[in-house]
């Protein structure tokens, strides 16, 4: 095994997918070191969604290499062992439980980390009380814990959910369309949320609003055709000509 993949975080090597001869992955490489964030960019069918599929198990890539934390070959496990292991993932619409408050909704999150040696170890949940509290701080919703989640904002309730994957406690991070239906407040805090998660995780992020990627102030990724068009910062990207002629043109 390369020094490349014991190293990184998340490493997909010349990756390749086909549904009924369509090709939605067509040699797809990407590194992603620990703790780094990274935006994916690109048009719609450039093969985002299916990357994330394949990333958490849910889409086999028919060729090519998919490693993750620089020891998990993710081939070789289904969907619930790669949650397990530390990769959480953030659809664009918000799945909380509205029909209860947002602590349940924490809780409810928590409960499948709690091990029997967690609970030996700490039998009155002190630490579970205050790694909510660390999380209730992220996601800038401590004074609505009590209230019910269906009281939320639609970009509240995106807070929620990211918290709900950190209540998880993964490694990596799959944020889908985050800031989508945002008001502009929401979506400049959504990013200072982001970076603030980013300090103790590693997450990408899929999203088409480029003032929200330029506020997150990360390497980009485009993507087109189920293959790297181009990668660097924004500025760099976004002056690529292809990707001007792919997506920003458009």
């Amino acid at each position: 095994m390369s020094n490349r993949v014991t190293s990184s975080m998340l490493y997909l090597d010349n990756v390749h997918v086909a549904f009924d001869g369509f090709k939605a992955i067509n040699g797809l490489s990407m590194i992603l070191e620990p703790g780094e964030m990274r935006a994916i960019i690109g048009p719609n069918g450039a093969g985002k969604t299916t990357m994330m599929d394949i990333i958490t198990g849910k889409t086999a890539p028919d060729e090519g290499d998919v490693w993750f934390d620089g020891k998990h070959d993710l081939i070789t496990y289904d969907e619930s062992a790669i949650a397990t292991m530390g990769i959480g993932r953030k659809f664009q619409k918000p799945t909380v439980f509205e029909s209860h408050t947002l602590e349940d909704n924490l809780l409810l999150a928590m409960s499948g980390r709690r091990s029997i040696k967690t609970m030996l170890l700490d039998p009155g949940g002190k630490a579970e009380a205050q790694r909510m509290n660390e999380i209730f701080d992220t996601i800038r919703l401590g004074e609505r814990r009590k209230d019910f989640a269906a009281d939320l904002s639609h970009g509240q309730k995106q807070w929620l959910e990211i918290g709900m994957l950190l209540a998880q406690d993964p490694k990596l991070l799959l944020v889908d369309e985050p800031v989508a239906g945002m008001t502009d407040a929401e979506t400049e805090e959504t990013a200072r949320l982001l970076r603030e998660i980013a300090r103790d995780h590693t997450v990408v992020v899929v999203e088409h609003d480029m003032d929200f990627i330029r506020d997150l102030d990360v390497k980009v990724t485009c993507l087109h055709e189920g293959a790297v068009l181009a990668e660097g910062q924004l500025d760099s990207v976004s002056a690529d000509q292809r990707v001007i002629d792919v997506y920003l043109g458009r």
